[in-house]
């Protein structure tokens, strides 16, 4: 008799414990093919709100709403069965008070079956991080550039240029960690402030344009596989897929104007009858 072997999911506490140790390996997915792809190579998977900007072409992350996030959060614990799988919390969701975040958090958890939320912001969301932790909500934290304030920064600008902007990002790094966050990404931020954050806090910090010192990365997977025309300049890309899909979809079109449809010729014909 045959027994099904159960993979297990990576786990909260594990990633956790990976504070000065072996790196976090994240990638962004919002898709169930896509997890299927990466689940075997990655530790967290991060269903983030940039599924506004590069599967609904929007041009902040602010109009993303619970239900975008929570379709794509189903859809990518469909496709995996390894990583942990944290969703986002979008823009208005959380800010308000602890209680209402709560309620939300709680929503995205029961229909999506994620393991942890995300929620950005620092000294300012701490009420909020240890609210949820304390109730059984995981929450990683994300502080630096933070994508929702775009119109408070007025753009995508990289943070603590100077070091005189360096304490109040210090103190929110501080802040969201004693308050229970299990992991802080640290992105669009200067190198040596990274660095030093990583220094400071016990729970693993997780860099995009940060540090090669963070505990951990994350990238857009759409940046890192060429599927964006214009990715920040911070990334690597593994691969060129934008002008494969072009290529591949060019072909076919010309294919199909020349009538060499694909497939069996007979797949559809009537079968002749004696």
């Amino acid at each position: 008799m045959s027994v099904a072997v159960e993979t297990k999911r990576v786990t909260v506490p594990e990633i956790r414990a990976r504070k000065n140790a072996k790196p976090v390996v994240c990638l962004t997915c919002y898709h169930a093919h896509t997890a299927r792809l990466l689940d075997a190579h990655v530790d967290l998977m991060l269903v983030g709100d940039s599924l506004g900007n590069v599967m609904h072409g929007l041009e902040t992350t602010i109009p993303v709403t619970l239900d975008m996030m929570i379709v794509a959060g189903k859809a990518v614990m469909r496709g995996s069965k390894h990583a942990l799988v944290v969703v986002d919390m979008p823009f208005g969701t959380y800010e308000e008070s602890p209680q209402i975040a709560f309620r939300n958090a709680v929503q995205v958890m029961k229909e999506t079956g994620c393991q942890a939320v995300k929620m950005e912001g620092g000294s300012r969301i701490a009420e909020t991080v240890h609210y949820l932790s304390e109730r059984g909500i995981p929450v990683m934290s994300h502080i630096g550039l933070t994508p929702q304030m775009f119109n408070v920064f007025g753009g995508f600008k990289t943070q603590g240029r100077t070091e005189a902007e360096w304490p109040a990002i210090e103190a929110d790094a501080r802040a969201v960690a004693e308050a229970g966050a299990f992991a802080v990404v640290l992105e669009g931020m200067a190198e040596p402030l990274a660095a030093k954050i990583t220094r400071q806090i016990a729970v693993p910090t997780v860099g995009i344009g940060a540090s090669a010192e963070c505990d951990g990365q994350i990238l857009v997977m759409e940046d890192m596989l060429g599927l964006n025309p214009n990715p920040p300049k911070f990334v690597r890309q593994y691969a060129n897929l934008g002008p494969m899909i072009e290529d591949a979809v060019k072909a076919y079109a010309h294919d199909v104007r020349e009538r060499r449809f694909p497939g069996k010729e007979n797949v559809y014909s009537m079968k002749k009858t004696g």
